[in-house]
């Protein structure tokens, strides 16, 4: 078996929530620690790339702007529990909820 083989990563549904955020869960299966962007739950996962550096695989969606170019996005990501911490998850979740909370102050700052 290839070490990301999607058989062995199950839907966010069925694993077990850890933290949550405004923008992110973190979730915990046997083998691996999930960091969910909840902006883009509802996304098809199109694609999967693993990051042989970090030792990350990640699920990728498709979102499409007002000219229906199509991008490719991150949904979530899957850290390995016997290389990376908990910490080191919640430090990458923080990011992308301070990069969030950036984005909404810029574009909605009366929120």
């Amino acid at each position: 078996m290839k070490p990301f083989d999607s058989q062995q990563y199950p839907s966010s549904s069925s694993l077990s929530l850890i933290k949550k955020g405004k923008f992110y869960h973190i979730y915990e299966d046997c083998k691996n620690w999930v960091l969910e962007d909840k902006t883009k739950r509802g996304l098809e996962v199109k694609e999967k790339t693993y990051d042989s550096d970090k030792d990350i695989l990640s699920e990728k969606g498709m979102i499409y702007d007002m000219g229906g170019k199509g991008i490719k996005v991150n949904i979530r990501w899957h850290y390995p529990k016997d290389k990376h911490s908990i910490e080191a998850v919640e430090k990458s979740a923080q990011t992308m909820e301070r990069r969030y909370l950036e984005l909404r102050e810029i574009t909605c700052p009366s929120d």
